[in-house]
């Protein structure tokens, strides 16, 4: 059977990003790791292909250099059940990189993520449209997505 990988290009901090990722999700695993032979001038030790897992996701990654880099069109969405799960991985993800909007932060090695709680979605797609467009209006005006604002703006208080 095909299977479908997402192949992530790094700028020669792949293997400090693969650490990260699967040292921050549970069920996280290294397959395998192969680096440039050290004939390969500034390659030299860096990674070639890498396979891994974060969270049962499977991924590819490599050093690729400053040729390409990483785009908030490409990110990876994390559905999250607590706000403590939220708040961990947003922490730990946004060390030294940046937030954005509605539940974005890009990693410091370039990477996008949403970090975005179960309950959004289903507060956001409530019958009631006056219900989910509260919901909306208050995921707008946030950062990092909050529960308890999202609940509130649901019940209208």
């Amino acid at each position: 059977m095909q299977t479908i990988t997402p192949f992530l290009w790094f700028n020669n901090n792949a293997e400090e990003a693969i650490n990260l990722y699967t040292s921050l999700f549970k069920d996280s695993k290294i397959y395998s790791i192969t680096h440039y032979p050290n004939d390969s001038g500034e390659m030299s030790g860096k990674v070639l292909t890498a396979v891994f897992d974060i969270n049962g996701q499977r991924l590819m990654a490599l050093d690729g250099g400053p040729t390409f880099m990483l785009s908030e069109a490409f990110s990876l969405f994390v559905e999250c059940d607590t706000q403590e799960e939220v708040d961990f991985l947003w922490e730990k993800l946004l060390e030294g990189g940046t937030p954005q909007q509605c539940g974005w932060l890009k990693d410091r090695f370039g990477l996008s993520w949403q970090i975005i709680p179960k309950a959004l979605g289903k507060l956001m797609n409530d019958p009631d449209p006056q219900k989910s467009q509260r919901v909306i209006q208050a995921m707008l005006s946030m950062v990092k997505i909050d529960i308890k604002v999202l609940e509130d703006a649901y019940n209208g208080t």
